[in-house]
């Protein structure tokens, strides 16, 4: 019987020397996920931040393809 060779892309290869090189990494990931991704339920920041960008809307003309002038 034949062993099957099993195709390795060259992203996952090195994907998994990344890894052997740097083991922290994974971890380093983490808190940069919770840092950016992982909000916290606290509605006050998300009222201020939708009020900040209703402040910032720009209305916009009715025919958007017309130029002024």
């Amino acid at each position: 019987m034949k062993k099957q060779i099993e195709y390795v892309s060259e992203m996952t290869r090195f994907i998994q020397e990344l890894h052997a090189q740097k083991p922290h990494l994974a971890e380093e990931q983490r808190k940069a996920r919770a840092r950016w991704w992982d909000r916290g339920t606290d509605p006050a920041p998300a009222l201020a931040e939708q009020q900040e960008l209703a402040e910032a809307n720009v209305r916009q003309q009715a025919y958007v393809y017309q130029t002024k002038g």
